[in-house]
């Protein structure tokens, strides 16, 4: 579904030449979950923004569904760290902002929208407005949002990190139950190894600036996951140990880099 050949980004400004990524190759099954982990600074919100043609490539080719993108497409959802729902539309009109964005059928698509908010835990709660929800109820408005039109790729750059840890992981059960019914093909960018490997069905880390594809951690545990008592507790576990180890090799190495300037 989505495929990145030799894909490299690097940025021009007053304060001289940053290059954020170097030599990405991936490429993404249709209905995969992949989470892109790694330090501060190593491109992974920029990978995101490649590829929903947010920004131009500097090196490299990403094509989704076969297709070069060359600009933002709509269908590729992108979903970000705030919500930025509309403040004076309600639930239900915040979900169907894009269908009135692109034209869409809306009477086709409003009862999409209520099956969604119902998916999502929010059914009752269509004509509230954004300020009468919490922080994840609104998240969750946002990616129901994001699911209206269908889209065959979801791109989400670290959705769930400004909520506190039992609403994030309160919502990645509700991404991964939400995954499994409409099977769009998921690039999910995250700080959190927990939160990586209890959605993802495989990890990609990529290195200290410049990014680049340190190792690829197949998650083969069933799901739903969770990080409670279960029958997968210890899969669970080890695979967040690896990820742990992966991430802290760089810091040696990264460390003497720098004194070294």
């Amino acid at each position: 579904m989505i495929r990145l050949a030799g894909v490299s980004r690097t940025f021009e400004g007053r304060s001289g030449r940053v290059e954020a990524l170097r030599g990405i190759d991936l490429d993404v099954a249709d209905g995969e979950f992949v989470a892109v982990v790694g330090r501060s600074g190593c491109g992974k919100s920029t990978l995101l923004r490649l590829i929903a043609g947010l920004l131009p490539l500097t090196a490299g080719e990403i094509t989704v569904a076969g297709t070069p993108i060359a600009r933002p497409r709509q269908d590729i959802a992108m979903l970000f760290q705030k919500p930025a729902l509309l403040p004076w539309r309600t639930v239900l009109d915040n979900v169907l902002l894009p269908v009135e964005i692109f034209g869409w059928g809306r009477a086709k698509h409003r009862e999409r929208a209520r099956q969604l908010l119902d998916v999502a835990g929010l059914a009752g709660f269509e004509k509230r407005l954004p300020h009468e929800l919490s922080g994840g109820m609104q998240q969750r408005v946002s990616l129901c949002r994001s699911l209206i039109g269908e889209p065959r790729v979801m791109l989400m750059d670290e959705p769930f990190s400004a909520l506190d840890a039992l609403t994030r992981e309160e919502l990645s059960g509700e991404l991964q139950r939400v995954h499994m019914e409409n099977k769009s093909t998921i690039v999910f960018v995250t700080h959190s190894i927990d939160e990586a490997v209890l959605l993802a069905d495989r990890v990609v880390v990529l290195s200290p600036r410049p990014g680049r594809i340190r190792k690829v951690v197949d998650v083969d545990i069933p799901r739903p996951r969770s990080l409670g008592r279960n029958a997968h507790l210890a899969d669970v576990a080890r695979v967040s140990a690896d990820l742990h180890e992966l991430l802290m090799e760089r810091e040696q190495p990264a460390a003497a880099g720098a004194e070294g300037h």
